[in-house]
C-alpha cells in the first residue's frame, strides 16, 4: 500500500481518520508483544482502502489485580486518550473500545519511537545537569548509587500533568515514545482513575513547582468538560465508574487550586517498578 493511504502517528485526531480507521477497520493479528503482562497483540487494521499498524489488548487477556475490578484495564486506557484530547495535548495515540478476534478490547494506534532520543538517563554527578531534572537516585549494583533524571522537557511536563489528572499508577520509562517529528505520546494507562492517590511515575522533576500556564488553561477547560452534563463526563461514564469520574474532576479542581505540581503522598511507592 503506498505511503500516502498508510495512517500513523502523523494523523492523529480525535475523532478523524485513525479513530474511525481503528473503529471501523478489520483487525488482523500478526503477533504478540510477550514482554507485555497482559494479552497485547500486535495488529493491522484495514478499512476503506486504509491501513495501519495498531496494538489490540483484549478484555479476555488481562490479568487479575488486587486494586482493580476485574475487565476494565482496557476501558481506563480509552478514557485515558479521551482525557488526553479534552486537554487539547495529544499525548495517547488514538484509542478505542471495540470487537476483535479475541472479544472486546482496547484497540490504539501503534507508534514508531525515535530509537535516538533520550529522555532519561542516570548520571553519577549529585545534581542533575543543565536540560535535566532529577528523580532520586538509583541502586545500580555493587554498592554504588547513580542519580535517576528525565529531561526538562515541555512535553514530558505535560505528560506529568496528565499523569497526575488520571492518577497514573505506572508511568515507566518504556511507556515513553517520542518520534522522529518531535512529539511524544505516553501508552500503557491501564492502571489509572483509581479513587485513590496512586501516582507511580518517573516523573517527579517538577513537583512542588508551579504548573505552567498552559497546563492552567487546559486544567480549566477540563474542569468545565467533567461538570455535571459535561461532553467528557458524558463520554466517560461508559469507561469508568462514577465515583472515579468523581475522583477525577477532584484532582482536576486540587491542582487548579493549588497551582503546582504534586509531589509523592509517602502512601503509595512513588515510583513503578521496574522502572523502565
Amino acid at each position: 500500500m503506498p505511503a500516502s493511504e498508510r495512517v500513523s502517528s502523523r494523523s492523529l485526531g480525535p475523532e478523524g481518520s485513525a479513530c474511525e480507521l481503528l473503529t471501523g477497520g478489520e483487525l488482523t493479528v500478526r503477533g504478540r508483544i510477550r514482554e507485555a503482562s497482559n494479552a497485547v497483540l500486535f495488529c493491522t487494521v484495514a478499512y476503506d482502502g486504509e491501513e495501519a499498524s495498531c496494538v489490540y489488548k483484549p478484555i479476555a487477556g488481562e490479568r487479575p489485580l488486587w486494586d482493580f475490578p476485574d475487565g476494565t484495564l482496557a476501558q481506563r486506557e480509552v478514557a485515558a486518550y479521551e482525557v488526553s484530547e479534552a486537554m487539547g495535548w495529544d499525548l495517547v495515540p488514538p484509542t478505542v473500545l471495540r470487537d476483535g478476534p479475541y472479544g472486546e478490547g482496547m484497540v490504539q494506534l501503534w507508534v514508531e519511537a525515535d530509537p535516538e532520543a533520550s529522555l532519561l538517563a542516570l548520571v553519577e554527578d549529585e545534581e542533575p545537569g543543565d536540560g535535566w531534572k532529577a528523580v532520586g537516585f538509583a541502586d545500580v549494583g555493587e554498592g554504588r548509587t547513580a542519580l535517576l533524571v528525565h529531561a526538562d522537557d515541555p512535553r514530558l511536563q505535560r505528560l506529568a500533568v496528565l499523569d497526575a489528572v488520571i492518577n497514573n499508577g505506572d508511568r515507566k520509562g518504556g511507556h515513553l515514545l517520542p518520534t522522529p517529528d518531535g512529539r511524544l505520546f505516553g501508552i500503557d494507562h491501564g492502571v489509572t482513575f483509581h479513587v485513590d492517590d496512586r501516582l507511580r511515575t518517573l516523573l517527579w522533576g517538577w513537583a512542588g513547582e508551579p504548573l505552567t500556564a498552559e497546563a492552567v488553561e487546559a486544567l480549566a477547560g477540563l474542569d468545565t468538560a467533567l461538570s455535571e452534563g459535561g461532553f467528557l463526563a458524558v463520554r466517560l461514564a461508559g469507561l469508568i465508574t462514577q465515583a472515579e469520574v468523581a475522583a477525577l474532576r477532584a484532582r482536576v479542581q486540587a491542582l487548579r487550586a493549588s497551582g503546582v505540581h504534586p509531589e509523592p503522598s509517602g502512601e503509595w511507592p512513588a515510583i513503578p517498578w521496574p522502572p523502565v
